[in-house]
């Protein structure tokens, strides 16, 4: 087999496991409209995104239930308000309870501000309602 071929297969794997990794943490909603939209200049955007869900989520050193909590704590303490509803839905898909992620955003309150915190309260609030969850 020539090398390129192998790269090539090698890609499509790499690419299969991040689509599917993805889509079970942030769910069918979200896989489909990031595939509408297919901006050819978003595309090394796209590219880097798949190498951390292949390369990254896929590792077997965390649980998928870890690596949301680390999420959710980086994307309060950098204010990333629309990453962070991402994922709080990701957080619920890969098992933390309600409790638990009000937990986390009130460790980061401590040590991020309670700005930082009070905003991703309220976000979460909206996550919750969303999915019926009290």
């Amino acid at each position: 087999m020539a090398h390129d071929e192998t790269q090539t297969r090698g890609h499509a794997q790499r690419l299969a496991t991040a689509r599917r990794i993805r889509r079970e943490v942030l769910g069918d909603a979200h896989i489909q409209q990031s595939a509408a939209d297919g901006d050819p200049l978003m595309r090394p955007k796209t590219e880097m995104s798949e190498y951390v869900w292949a390369h990254i989520w896929s590792r077997p050193g965390l649980s998928r239930k870890t690596r949301s909590v680390i999420n959710l704590a980086l994307l309060t303490a950098m204010n990333r308000p629309e990453e962070l509803r991402l994922h709080i839905n990701g957080a619920l898909n890969n098992g933390l309870e309600a409790e638990e992620i009000m937990e986390v955003l009130l460790q980061c309150g401590t040590y991020c501000g309670i700005a930082a915190a009070k905003d991703s309260f309220a976000i979460m609030a909206e996550v919750f309602e969303a999915r019926g969850i009290e």
